[in-house]
């Protein structure tokens, strides 16, 4: 069977009955078969698949088929997918199984979407390569001795191997533009509160999104527009209306717009040189297209990932405590006391990346730092929003790369904690200031690994942001 880019040429096919839904879901079972030691899913729902999209073709002959017929998506081990494992790649949740559906997940599922799997991750989102994992690191498929990005690398190289159509992440500091840039995909980031969080394991409550892997603009689009929306679960969910994302594309086609390129992005030695062309080349081509380019300066980069790792840190510690080996998942074998049980099930069961965040999280929510560190950072945080904001009021969008270099080696930066943050350098702004961007394919390196083009709009306004990327994909 071809490989698929887009659900519109598989339901093309299905309506034409070229293909069936089950020989599909085989199709992409035999990639992930051919393809296991890129470690892209801790499991497969091999017969349940099946079974599934034995009844999505029976609801396609009878005209009752829900918009995502045809749909094979991939799941982060993060979203909660009822009677399924869900672990977030972390041995203290060993055994763990789901006991709902994630409002997202529902979602899709009601509109027969089918789920192969659930994907690799680095342990509790906390990555920028998913080498963090109890599974394993994850291999990029362009080259097989890099990192596919993290933190939801398997999610990214599901879609980019050709495992599944769609697949689901999470994005608390970059985790799914990053890797949509290292593997040549698609990448979403939706507005803070678009998607309601209900079902996705906490890692940074108020940083935390769900997102979105495709190869086009348009099944992003659809499956936003889907997912999206109140939810009665989730207190922090936007009531804003939803807007037909899909049908907007086409409308929105022609607009020009006013964009930023923020100067200290692009003007730095720490920016690989192929990224620096490619995103030059890029906005070259949006001026030939009518669009407005300015170079724009924001001195607060530096301040970025600073505020980010103090806040995600401190929200980290607070959430991953309920992990303790009393409720559920892994509990220390050694345990004589209810202290020893407590300090030898976290200590056993946590990663050291975990460890290391849970315990730099609690020493900038201490009594004697909590003003110096956290309480600073909120305020940071602040004016970092007020200032993006103050560049959107006078710009329609915020362009900038997505990485500072192409996907790294494997092990390049384990030893180096403060190294591999630096990878989120220009992902993060999205994350402090709540606002949606999307990571865009933008042509390769000389070794062929895959750059991405990244961004940024106001709140809310993933409509014009989509059929941006739309435009942006099909630039000469």
């Amino acid at each position: 069977m071809k490989p698929y880019l887009s659900l519109s040429s598989i339901q093309n096919d299905l309506n034409e009955g070229r293909i069936t839904c089950v020989g599909l879901t085989n199709h992409y079972l035999k990639n992930i078969d051919e393809k296991k030691h890129l470690n892209a899913f801790v499991e497969v729902y091999r017969e349940e698949a099946l079974a599934k999209a034995a009844e999505v073709d029976a609801r396609i002959s009878d005209g009752t088929a829900g918009r995502l017929a045809g749909m094979v998506i991939g799941l982060k081990d993060v979203l909660s997918h009822k009677d399924h494992g869900l672990q977030g790649a972390s041995k203290i949740l060993d055994t763990f199984q789901a006991q709902f559906n994630a409002t997202a997940v529902q979602r899709l599922l009601d509109e027969d979407a089918i789920v192969i799997g659930r994907n690799n991750c680095d342990e509790f989102a906390m990555g920028s390569s998913n080498e963090n994992s109890a599974f394993g690191p994850v291999l990029n498929d362009a080259d097989n001795q890099r990192v596919p990005g993290g933190s939801s690398g398997g999610s990214a190289v599901a879609v980019q191997a050709d495992m599944c159509l769609v697949s689901l992440g999470s994005d608390t500091g970059g985790s799914v533009r990053q890797p949509a840039a290292f593997c040549g995909i698609l990448g979403l980031k939706p507005t803070y509160s678009r998607i309601s969080r209900h079902g996705l394991i906490a890692y940074g409550s108020s940083f935390d999104c769900i997102g979105i892997f495709s190869k086009t603009v348009e099944d992003m689009a659809l499956v936003l527009e889907i997912a999206a929306g109140p939810d009665e679960f989730d207190s922090t969910v936007s009531a804003s209306p939803v807007p037909s994302y899909s049908g907007s594309l086409e409308k929105l086609k022609g607009k020009k717009y006013r964009i930023a390129c923020i100067r200290e992005t692009i003007h730095t030695d720490g920016l690989q040189e192929e990224i620096r062309e490619a995103t030059r080349n890029t906005i070259e081509n949006l001026k030939k297209n009518g669009h407005e380019v300015h170079e724009v300066d924001f001195p607060l980069l530096e301040y970025l990932l600073p505020t980010y790792y103090i806040l995600t840190t401190a929200e980290a510690s607070s959430n991953l405590s309920r992990y303790d080996g009393v409720k559920y998942g892994y509990r220390s074998p050694d345990s004589g006391t209810l202290e020893t049980m407590y300090k030898n099930t976290r200590t056993e069961g946590f990663g050291e990346e975990v460890k290391r965040r849970i315990m730099l999280g609690t020493f900038v929510l201490s009594a004697s730092y909590y003003d110096a560190y956290y309480t600073k950072a909120q305020k940071a945080r602040r004016i970092i929003r007020d200032r993006t904001k103050k560049i959107l009021e006078e710009y329609d969008f915020i362009v900038l790369p997505v990485t500072p270099t192409t996907a790294f080696q494997l092990g390049a930066h384990s030893a180096d904690p403060v190294e591999m943050y630096l990878a989120d350098l220009f992902t993060v702004q999205a994350n402090v200031t709540g606002l949606p961007a999307v990571s865009i394919p933008n042509g390769s390196d000389r070794e062929g690994l895959p750059i991405g083009f990244q961004v940024i709009a106001n709140d809310f306004e993933e409509e014009r942001l989509l059929a941006f990327s739309k435009e942006i994909m099909e630039l000469e």
